[in-house]
């Protein structure tokens, strides 16, 4: 059972992170349409088939070129953050492509979904709302962890002190505050509810409150819901106010884990291979600065963004910056980070087991951290990393 609470928004915050100018040289120029034909068709509900060819016979293949010849993706971003690929542009770690931004989204969900429909260039989202969208036939790919998990940065479960929930079971029957449905927030909380020993009845009965993350410790606090899910720079405010419990952290069943993907259309990587592929080398070699620098320094690098992009953001939020929390050099994808959440679905009778094959929903391709250009300990331009 799911709702929403209708709450006033304010600037909402995802942590990600910004290099010398220059390409990073490719060892080898593959062939997007290899990997990406061998997508399976899809078994579908004749609705679920009519929609998705209809989101895709109207979504824009190619993205524009400039006269020398840059490529603009557009993209979504998202309040007062900054994300790899703008830390990536303005280090100046792209040689052929330029951002363009074309608004703010709130949820990975929405982020994936303007991808499809072509309103943006790329999209990013959990990976297991990504495997959903490739199980009614999108045809997306996975190009570079984004966020994860580790031992600075996670999400935890919270409840009020005193409340009386305490574990699982205290939430049958009540109400969870979650970002969106569909997302990491509901498929960790599920799967913390059945390793907690509830039954499928009992889970169903919890009930999904859908609250702005940015509101979500106000609700908590006033009643509204009995718990939520709090990250990021909302959770380390609302921790030194106090007065909370915590039921559980993703890192509690998870340990350091990549949870999200940046994804394109796989229209979209055969028809501009090579922006794509310029596109990951500079995000990655982005997450590999903020990776291997001081957290002081970037920091620093967010704050010059965002008030030089001139959005009217607050950056009091920066200060709490701790860790890219992606576990792996430059966002290499692990198969286990996709493999987990298939499984998962599976289980839970969401998708067809055996309808999704995992190799075939992302790629390293592109990634100078795993397609040899570098190795896994260099810094954000091939030199050796020192600690």
């Amino acid at each position: 059972m799911t709702h929403q609470i209708r709450t006033q928004h304010a600037p909402g915050t995802t942590q990600h992170a910004p290099s010398t100018t220059g390409r990073t040289p490719r060892t080898t120029t593959p062939s997007a349409t290899r990997a990406l034909a061998r997508r399976r068709a899809l078994t579908l509900p004749a609705s679920a088939g009519v929609l998705v060819l209809a989101l895709t016979a109207c979504s824009a293949s190619s993205a524009t070129t400039r006269d020398d010849g840059t490529t603009v993706l557009r993209y979504q971003g998202a309040v007062a953050s900054v994300g790899y690929p703008e830390l990536a542009e303005d280090l100046g770690y792209f040689e052929d492509v330029e951002l363009e931004w074309v608004g703010d989204v709130t949820g990975g969900p929405a982020s994936i979904q303007a991808a499809v429909t072509g309103e943006t260039d790329y999209g990013n989202a959990f990976n297991g709302a990504i495997a959903k969208l490739a199980s009614t036939g999108a045809g997306v790919t996975s190009v570079i962890t984004y966020y994860g998990a580790d031992d600075l940065t996670a999400s935890h479960f919270y409840a009020l002190e005193g409340s009386g929930v305490t574990g699982a079971r205290d939430l049958i029957g009540k109400k969870v505050g979650v970002n969106t449905l569909g997302a990491q927030s509901e498929t960790v909380l599920r799967d913390w509810l059945a390793h907690e020993g509830l039954s499928r009845d009992e889970i169903d009965e919890v009930e999904l409150v859908v609250i702005p993350p940015v509101n979500a410790e106000q609700v908590l606090r006033e009643g509204q819901v009995d718990a939520v899910s709090l990250g990021g720079v909302l959770q380390d405010t609302a921790l030194e106010r106090g007065g909370l419990t915590a039921l559980f952290g993703e890192a509690d069943l998870y340990g350091e884990f990549g949870y999200g993907s940046i994804i394109f259309r796989d229209d979209f990587i055969a028809r501009n291979e090579d922006a794509v592929a310029d596109f990951v080398q500079g995000t990655a070699r982005a997450i590999r600065w903020a990776q291997t620098s001081p957290p002081e320094e970037v920091r620093e690098r967010y704050v010059s963004i965002l008030e030089e992009r001139d959005r009217g953001e607050t950056t009091d939020l920066v200060k709490y910056w701790k860790s890219t929390s992606i576990p792996t050099p430059g966002g290499v994808i692990q198969e286990d980070e996709i493999s987990r959440w298939v499984e998962w679905l599976e289980d839970d009778g969401q998708i067809e087991p055996g309808s999704l094959d995992v190799p075939d929903l992302y790629t390293n391709e592109y990634n100078p951290y795993a397609n040899g250009t570098y190795a896994p300990d260099a810094g954000p331009d091939g030199e050796e990393v020192t600690s």
